[in-house]
C-alpha cells in the first residue's frame, strides 16, 4: 500500500516539473528552440562553397583567347563580372574598399606567347586576409581553366598557367583571419554578455529597484553600469591588437587611432546590445542563454569570422546585415590588413553607429517606463 502511495506522489512530482517546464514559456523556448535554431544555422551556415566571386579583369593583351577565357568564366556560374581594371593600382582599390573578391591579370601577348612558348600565365589574384576563401575560389579559377584548356585545346601540346596570388596576406597565415574574428569575440562577450548579467543581477538582488527610485536618472544609471566594462573592453583591444603583432606578427597596415576609435564604437554597440538584453529580461539565467544564443552563436556564424557569408543562402545573409559583428569584422580586415582609410569603411561605420543609437535609445524608455 505504501509502495503504491510512493509510486503516486513520485508520478504526481514528474508531472509537476512537466508542468512547470510547459507553463514557463521561455524555458519551453529554449528546450525546443535552441536545438532547431542551432540545427538550421550549422546546417546553412557552415559551408565552404562560395557561390557569387566578384570578378575584376586586367587584360593587357585583348586577344580572342583572353576573350574567350573571360566568357568561360563569366559562364561558370561561380564568378560575376564586375569591373574592367587598367591598372595594378585600381586592382589595390577595387580590393581596399571590397567591390571585388579576384582579379585575374592577362600578360601582354597572351595568344601569341601561348602558341609561340606553349603555355601562357595568368596572375590569378585573391584576398587573403581570409585564407580559406581564398584558397577556394583559387581552387573554382584553375578548374575553370582547366575545362578551358581541355575543350578549346584538346590534346595540343598548349595550355593556360594560373599563378596565384594573395594580396594582404601572402603565406595564408590563418592567424590573420582569426585575430579580428576574436577582437569581435572576445568585445562581445565582455561587453554585451556582462554587461546584461550585471544589470538582472541588480533587479534579482532588489537593488535595481532603489536605484530606480533614485535621484538618478535613467541614462546615468546605465552610463554607471556600464563604464567598467566600456574600460575593461578597450583595454582588451590594445592587449589583443598588441599581442596580434609581436607574437603572432598580424600586421597593422592602416592607423592604429582609427582602429581604436571604431573598436570604441564596437563596443558601445556591444554594451547597448547588452543592456537592451537586460531590459527585456528579470534574471541573469535568461539573460545569459539570450545572449548566448542571440550573440555568441550568431558572431561566430554569420559575421564572416570563420564561414564566408556570401555562400549562405538568402535569409541567413539578410540576418546577418543585423549582426553588429559582421561590419566590425570588414572594418577591421580593412584597417589591419588592407591598410584601408574611413573613406573605405564609413558605410559599416554609420551602420554601427546607427545600432548603439537606436539601442541605447530603446534602453532608456524601457528604463523611464519602470520608472513610471
Amino acid at each position: 500500500m505504501m509502495h503504491v502511495k510512493g509510486m503516486h506522489s513520485f508520478r504526481g512530482f514528474v508531472l509537476k516539473e512537466f508542468y512547470h517546464i510547459f507553463r514557463d514559456r521561455r524555458t519551453a523556448a529554449i528546450l525546443f528552440g535552441m536545438p532547431l535554431i542551432q540545427l538550421l544555422l550549422f546546417g546553412f551556415a557552415i559551408r565552404n562553397e562560395i557561390q557569387e566571386v566578384t570578378l575584376g579583369i586586367f587584360d593587357q593583351s585583348h586577344d580572342t583567347v583572353t576573350r574567350e577565357i573571360t566568357d568561360k568564366l563569366a559562364s561558370s556560374g561561380y564568378f560575376i563580372l564586375t569591373k574592367e581594371l587598367h591598372s595594378t593600382k585600381e586592382i589595390e582599390e577595387a580590393f581596399s574598399e571590397g567591390s571585388i573578391t579576384e582579379a585575374m591579370v592577362f600578360e601582354p601577348g597572351f595568344a601569341s606567347r601561348m602558341m609561340r612558348e606553349g603555355r601562357a600565365s595568368v596572375s590569378v589574384i585573391t584576398d587573403g586576409s581570409n585564407p580559406n576563401v581564398s584558397k577556394i575560389i583559387t581552387g573554382y579559377t584553375a578548374s575553370v581553366l582547366q575545362e578551358y584548356r581541355n575543350a578549346a585545346l584538346g590534346a595540343a601540346a598548349v595550355g593556360v598557367e594560373a599563378v596565384p596570388l594573395m594580396m594582404f596576406n601572402p603565406e595564408l597565415k590563418s592567424v590573420y583571419l582569426f585575430v579580428p574574428g576574436l577582437m569581435a569575440l572576445i568585445l562581445m562577450l565582455v561587453s554585451a554578455l556582462m554587461t546584461s548579467i550585471s544589470i538582472t543581477r541588480e533587479k534579482e538582488s532588489g537593488t535595481m529597484e532603489v536605484l530606480l527610485v533614485s535621484s538618478l536618472r535613467p541614462l546615468e544609471i546605465i552610463i554607471g553600469k556600464v563604464v567598467p566594462y566600456f574600460l575593461l573592453s578597450f583595454i582588451n583591444v590594445v592587449t589583443v591588437v598588441a599581442l596580434a603583432s609581436f607574437v603572432f606578427g598580424v600586421p597593422c597596415r592602416g592607423s592604429v587611432t582609427l582602429l581604436m576609435l571604431e573598436s570604441l564604437l564596437f563596443i558601445v554597440t556591444a554594451l547597448s546590445l547588452g543592456i537592451f538584453i537586460s531590459t527585456i529580461t528579470d534574471s541573469q539565467q535568461v539573460a545569459m542563454m539570450i545572449s548566448l544564443a542571440g550573440l555568441l552563436l550568431p558572431t561566430i556564424l554569420l559575421s564572416g569570422f570563420i564561414f564566408p557569408v556570401a555562400s549562405m543562402p538568402l535569409p541567413l545573409r539578410l540576418i546577418s546585415n543585423l549582426i553588429p559583428a559582421k561590419w566590425y569584422l570588414i572594418i577591421v580586415r580593412g584597417i589591419m590588413l588592407k591598410g584601408t582609410s574611413f573613406g573605405y569603411i564609413w558605410k559599416e561605420t554609420l551602420i554601427l553607429a546607427v545600432m548603439a543609437t537606436v539601442l541605447l535609445a530603446a534602453s532608456v524608455k524601457k528604463f523611464k517606463t519602470r520608472l513610471q
